[in-house]
């Protein structure tokens, strides 16, 4: 899990699906990868005002990964990821749960 962003206003999350196991299998050599059920990863956007986050996975994490390399490409604003973010935030129905 990776913060990508995290404003006043938003929050955005890389959520990673391959995870690795802390111990080293028996020869020493490489950590054991599990293997979750859904191996796909995904973008949590967290709209600090409403209250409300919104998980982006297959295809519209797809959309999302192509913002990002625009982004790297080319530095957006701030006003401008948040106008992008605020595009997807609409999505957002599930309420902020804090356990």
């Amino acid at each position: 899990m990776h913060t990508l962003y995290d404003s006043d206003t938003y929050s955005v999350t890389h959520m990673l699906a391959n995870a690795v196991a802390p111990e080293v299998d028996r020869a020493g050599a490489e950590p054991v990868r599990i293997v979750p059920t859904l191996a796909r990863h995904g973008f949590e956007i967290v709209d600090k005002r409403a209250n409300k986050e919104v998980y982006l996975d297959g295809s519209w994490a797809e959309l999302f990964q192509q913002h990002i390399s625009a982004w790297q490409q080319n530095t957006p604003t701030q006003e401008e990821v948040e106008d992008t973010l605020e595009q997807y935030a609409e999505l957002a129905q599930n309420p902020v749960v804090v356990h």
